[in-house]
């Protein structure tokens, strides 16, 4: 059967609903059901600085640069900075005589702005910032919370869990 341009086409649905899904009644009910099984389970409270919590390999803490051989990976590039949605990085870079002709003079990651994204992490061509297994920020001024490559640079050793993570999922 075909429609012409003109003709008005009635769509008959298949299923209506009956009174008690229009009230809603039934879904109410289902929803403190669940609230009460979720009210009677066991508690599990982590007694948190006595008691550490080890993050998984797909954890994203907070960004660090990576260190192989005391040389950072970074060749400055400047993707990290593009991509990054809050604007929390910035790399200033130079040239050297090394053979990867680059590296970062200035590179700087606002972790006050930081959300933890992890978009600098997959558009590093180079695997030189990585998100860490580090989840604990203090800062005591804003100035504090502005880190540089000395605070930023991780060895390879440390972060071994991450990247091995990462070689797999890609």
């Amino acid at each position: 059967m075909s429609n012409t341009i003109g003709e008005k086409v009635k769509q008959i649905r298949s299923k209506d609903l009956t009174f008690l899904q229009r009230i809603y009644i039934l879904e109410i009910v289902k929803g403190l059901v669940l609230t009460l099984k979720q009210v009677f389970r066991p508690k599990f409270t982590r007694q948190y600085p006595e008691e550490r919590w080890n993050p998984p390999a797909s954890f994203r803490g907070r960004p660090v640069l990576v260190e192989e051989d005391g040389v950072e990976r970074c060749v400055a590039c400047g993707l990290c900075a593009r991509v990054c949605p809050a604007l929390a990085i910035e790399v200033q870079a130079s040239e050297t005589e090394l053979p990867k002709e680059r590296y970062p003079v200035k590179f700087e990651i606002n972790m006050l702005r930081c959300i933890f994204c992890g978009f600098c992490e997959e558009a590093c061509p180079e695997e030189a910032i990585i998100m860490s297994d580090e989840y604990e920020l203090v800062f005591r001024n804003t100035e504090d919370a502005v880190f540089g490559k000395e605070k930023l640079l991780m060895s390879t050793d440390r972060l071994k869990t991450r990247l091995d993570f990462l070689r797999r999922a890609r």
